[in-house]
């Protein structure tokens, strides 16, 4: 009974044992015991129980790739981000450079229109006398030339010496009141003949002679150069022979002797005019005498730099502001936006340049005499750069224009707020103006009083006329007329019609009435 109950404990410690390792118990008291069953193995562990480290990559491919996406939209919202400074950035910098191209674009236009206007005036010849042909018709001009020849005249001559000699000794002191009474009657003299067309035409003359002279000197000629002395000068010895025959004629003997000298009438100026009043009044002239300075190199060599530098970058001008203007609305990130900045430079440009030109027509009236002289030299200038301010108008005008229509053309509040009340007040007056010209009271007042409608319309044409000189308008304004003499006419009829009680006929396209049934 002990055996039995030893072998049983020992086969109960060895049950317990056998779970913890596949290797038999050592200390057994019994060795030959035969050997035990192999044990069921162990079960996994749950999903959710936490892995080593490691282990995922093996046991749970799904976090990987989970883990490997993050990591590449992290990725991507990186690039993406990149992407839109870039793309943000690279919209500022067309923005910058185009607002820059644009206000070149607005300073060039006004410099090719002052270069084409400087090149075509002063390069021209026939221009050229256009343009200064009309100087000795202002009165500043004519007072300032009267004065000089008078003044020319009196020093050469010397009035008070020559009257104090023809005057009895007991009448000398009347000599300076009779050589002031001479001086006014010469300027009042010269100041006639200045505005008579024998003197236009030696003004045109003289100007047609002086203007390629002027050229030869800008454009650097030496031999032009080295001849004149770097001067150009508008001759006027002409005048005074006309001056000095007409005085002879009105106060004989005021020179001292009878003098004899041609009158000139147009405008060849006749060889040894010079030497032949030298000997008429007994006197040497200066070598200046009544010569005007038009040119001095020395005086006016920045306008001479600006005439050179105008004629020759005026074409480069042109197109430059050509290419850049398009280049400016080309990378332009909003055009509308650019246009309308070109329209304000554009105006902004006119307004500076026109400083910049008034300023230039200071420095040089500084160097002009004050007084008569200052004065008529004033009006000259005024007088030359008169299409040049025209054009600086219209300059002006136009990018004012233009900004207004890009700017109403937007999305804006305003904008679209003053369309629409256009696109009404247009379809009133066009909805009222149908109204009155198809009823009745139009045509039948115009049939009452066709006569002054006709003349009205004529009269205005004639004023519109008057108010544009070309021949271009001109044929509009007549083809205009003939229009509305027609309209007029035939409005009038159909008025003719109704104000008798008729109806107008009715239209061949119209259906015949139906017959009465029965």
């Amino acid at each position: 009974m002990d055996d039995l109950h030893e072998r049983e404990s020992a086969q109960h410690g060895a049950d317990q044992k056998a779970p913890e390792g596949d290797e038999p118990a050592q200390n057994s008291p019994v060795q030959d015991t035969p050997a035990q069953p192999t044990p069921a193995p162990v079960p996994a562990a749950p999903a959710h129980q936490a892995s080593p480290p490691g282990a995922a990559d093996v046991r749970d491919p799904d976090a990987a790739e989970v883990e490997r996406l993050r990591t590449e939209v992290v990725d991507l919202r990186g690039k993406l981000d990149t992407r839109e400074r870039r793309r943000v950035l690279v919209r500022r910098s067309r923005a910058v450079v185009a607002a820059i191209l644009i206000a070149l674009a607005g300073f060039g236009a006004v410099l090719s229109v002052i270069g084409i206007w400087g090149t075509r005036t002063v390069y021209n010849t026939d221009r050229w006398v256009a343009t200064v042909g009309p100087l000795p018709r202002d009165p500043q001009v004519n007072a300032a030339v009267a004065t000089y020849l008078t003044t020319e005249l009196q020093k050469t001559l010397n009035l008070q010496q020559r009257v104090a000699s023809a005057l009895p000794p007991e009448a000398a002191f009347l000599a300076a009141p009779v050589a002031g009474q001479v001086r006014t009657y010469l300027q009042q003299a010269i100041a006639r003949l200045l505005q008579t067309p024998q003197f236009q035409a030696l003004w045109e003359e003289a100007n047609r002679k002086a203007q390629p002279q002027l050229i030869a000197i800008i454009e650097n000629r030496s031999q032009v150069v080295s001849t004149n002395g770097d001067t150009v000068t508008l001759n006027l010895l002409p005048i005074v022979n006309n001056v000095l025959a007409d005085v002879d004629q009105s106060l004989p003997n005021v020179f001292g002797r009878k003098i004899t000298l041609p009158t000139i009438t147009s405008g060849e100026i006749p060889p040894n005019l010079r030497e032949r009043i030298q000997s008429q009044l007994g006197v040497t002239l200066p070598p200046d005498f009544a010569d005007i300075k038009l040119y001095n190199r020395g005086t006016l060599a920045q306008v001479q730099d600006v005439v050179v530098i105008a004629k020759r970058t005026v074409v480069l001008t042109v197109l430059g502001t050509l290419v850049v203007l398009a280049l400016a609305i080309g990378i332009a990130v909003n055009r509308r936006r650019t246009v309308l900045q070109f329209g304000l430079w554009l105006a902004l440009a006119t307004v500076v340049l026109t400083y910049v030109l008034r300023a230039v027509n200071s420095q040089l009236l500084q160097k002009v005499p004050e007084g008569t002289y200052r004065s008529g030299a004033s009006a000259a200038l005024h007088t030359i750069f008169t299409t040049l301010r025209e054009r600086g108008t219209q300059l002006f005008w136009l990018g004012i224009i233009i900004a207004v229509l890009a700017y109403l053309v937007g999305s804006g509040r305003l904008p679209v707020a003053l369309r629409q009340y256009v696109v009404r007040g247009t379809r009133w007056v066009v909805t009222t103006t149908h109204s009155v010209a198809t009823g009745p009271q139009l045509p039948i007042w115009t049939h009452r009083y066709l006569d002054p409608v006709r003349i009205g319309g004529v009269v205005v044409a004639a004023i519109v006329a008057l108010l544009f000189s070309s021949w271009t308008a001109l044929f509009v304004i007549v083809v205009v007329l003939i229009v509305f003499e027609v309209l007029v006419t035939m409005l009038a009829k159909r008025g003719e019609e109704l104000d008798r009680g008729g109806r107008p006929p009715p239209s061949s396209t119209a259906l015949p009435p139906a017959p009465a049934e029965g």
